[in-house]
């Protein structure tokens, strides 16, 4: 038992660290504001479509890919939103808050958390796991979480944002970008591959500096968005908020968890390779709400402080419901 709780703490630590240490930066006036804004800029438009380009680019194979596995994870995701779609607009009254609450339920920060965590987790392995459900759920979140925030929102005439608005914000997404231009490079490689052969050409080897830029910025990412989401820790903001954060959090970090990943376990033997990817589900279903949700909401035009806010503290409390996420899959020999 001491060595499963051992595995839980190594796993979460470092990122409380990293969390801990931005607070610590601002609060002793290292950093301000303005850098914290500008390092989660940096993040969303440069770091993470690069994290998420590498990731997807390094998956073998189309052939490596479990569809069973990423079937459950797409559905779960869809059946989700829809509770939540059914279920939010009746708890949340503010149109500028509904579609930042509704979007956390698909939103967690799988890119920056989910992926070192489930690298120790379950190694290698899990690594090609989380590889390849980005290139499926990544698009997905970001294409849900764009509806969500423009179902409600109205532009500066008070009028409903448009369909070809709403698309266009969707192709534009740094984050689409980066998971399918590691698609389209993928599928490059794969055409420029004769049947038994080795690629004629690939990134990583007759371009090598190009793929070594690539990996430096995509290591870039999860530690500045950590130390920037301690930067942007605050305590004032929290008060006026309380019933929303506690509706988005209780949502991100307990019942989606409870419901996709207790699905997962009850439905282990009828779906090929769910036994390999738990702790790619975990990262998928169980970390805090994605950084980059408080940046697009920023940019969207929501309410980003209920943003950040849900941010912050689905973060300092998924550190227990993680813990005890790990804990439990590791006692039943998960991974």
């Amino acid at each position: 038992m001491l060595e499963t709780f051992l595995f839980a703490a190594n796993a979460i630590l470092p990122i409380v660290v990293l969390i801990a240490l931005g607070y610590v930066l601002k609060h002793i006036r290292f950093i301000d504001i303005n850098f914290v804004n500008i390092l989660n800029k940096y993040v969303f438009r440069i770091g993470l479509p690069a994290l998420l380009f590498y990731n997807v680019y390094n998956i073998e194979s189309f052939e490596d890919i479990k569809f069973g596995v990423i079937i459950y994870s797409v559905l779960m995701m869809l059946i989700l939103f829809g509770i939540g779609l059914l279920t939010i607009p009746f708890t949340i009254k503010d149109p500028n808050q509904k579609g930042v609450v509704l979007q956390v339920i698909v939103r967690s920060n799988f890119a920056l958390i989910g992926i070192p965590l489930a690298q120790t987790l379950g190694g290698f392995e899990a690594i090609a796991v989380v590889a390849l459900l980005s290139a499926f759920t990544i698009p997905l979140a970001n294409i849900l979480s764009v509806v969500s925030l423009n179902m409600y929102q109205k532009n500066e005439l008070g009028e409903r944002i448009s369909v070809k608005k709403m698309v266009l914000n969707i192709l534009t997404n740094p984050l689409i970008i980066g998971v399918f231009s590691g698609l389209f490079a993928l599928l490059i490689r794969r055409l420029l591959t004769p049947a038994g052969g080795t690629p004629i050409f690939t990134i990583k080897e007759d371009t090598r500096f190009i793929y070594d830029s690539i990996k430096l910025l995509s290591q870039t990412a999860s530690p500045m968005a950590l130390i920037a989401l301690g930067g942007q820790f605050e305590l004032s903001v929290v008060k006026p908020l309380i019933k929303q954060i506690i509706l988005g959090v209780t949502w991100r970090i307990v019942i989606v968890p409870a419901i996709s990943l207790g699905l997962a376990f009850y439905l282990e033997k009828h779906i090929p390779g769910m036994e390999y990817a738990y702790a790619g589900l975990i990262a998928l279903f169980g970390t805090p709400v994605a950084v980059s949700s408080a940046i697009m909401v920023h940019e969207m035009g929501g309410d980003e402080k209920l943003a950040g806010q849900l941010v912050i503290w689905s973060s300092v409390f998924s550190i227990f419901t993680l813990f005890l996420i790990i804990v439990f899959f590791r006692s039943v020999g998960a991974f």
